[in-house]
């Protein structure tokens, strides 16, 4: 940190060597697109350099420059997300449970006919997940990647993205209901078509 402090080239080549690969991996959850990701931690790694007098050392400075890059990757995501048209984005209430006025389910989740052991040692099974992840709309994914992807608690989440901890609650128990169905239907996991 002195080093990085007082200017030193090396020490900010070494900071960005040690934590260049995973900035770049959350980023690309995020983004889900190279150049963008990359771009995203280009300027994370400016605004960390441009703001090491403000870093105080009350969390790792891995840590620091997590949230610096989740913070510009979500910046953004605003922006492409606002410039999208309505109907070019899945909406997520087709994707969840639906019941009758009864209150009963319109449809039971079957059993998976696939064992998870056998999906997880699919390669094409992980593409797959990755793009359906793609097709859960903002700002669902975005809280799927940070609690379930990235792990952060849902009190970092909700401070992340200014929101309510319940909010984020919410959202990630609606983003993993659309996952699951949107799931069945690609990978074909009940027998169902």
């Amino acid at each position: 940190m002195a080093g990085l402090r007082s200017g030193d080239p090396r020490a900010f080549e070494a900071m960005v060597r040690a934590h260049v690969g995973p900035l770049r991996a959350v980023a690309l959850r995020l983004l889900r697109n190279e150049e963008d990701a990359d771009d995203a931690v280009q300027e994370a790694f400016l605004n960390a350099y441009r703001s090491l007098d403000r870093f105080r050392g009350d969390a790792r400075l891995g840590t620091w420059l997590h949230r610096i890059v989740v913070n510009v990757a979500l910046g953004r995501l605003r922006k492409r997300e606002s410039a999208k048209r309505d109907g070019e984005q899945v909406q997520i209430d087709a994707h969840l449970p639906q019941f009758h006025e009864n209150g009963m389910s319109q449809r039971f989740h079957q059993r998976w006919t696939v064992g998870a052991d056998e999906l997880v040692s699919r390669a094409e099974t992980r593409e797959v997940v990755r793009n359906t992840i793609d097709k859960v709309p903002e700002p669902y994914r975005t809280v799927l990647v940070l609690r379930d992807i990235e792990e952060l608690d849902t009190a970092e989440t909700a401070e992340l993205l200014g929101i309510k901890p319940g909010t984020v609650k919410v959202r990630l128990h609606r983003a993993r209901q659309a996952l699951r169905n949107l799931l069945e239907r690609e990978l074909e996991l009940t027998g169902e078509a």
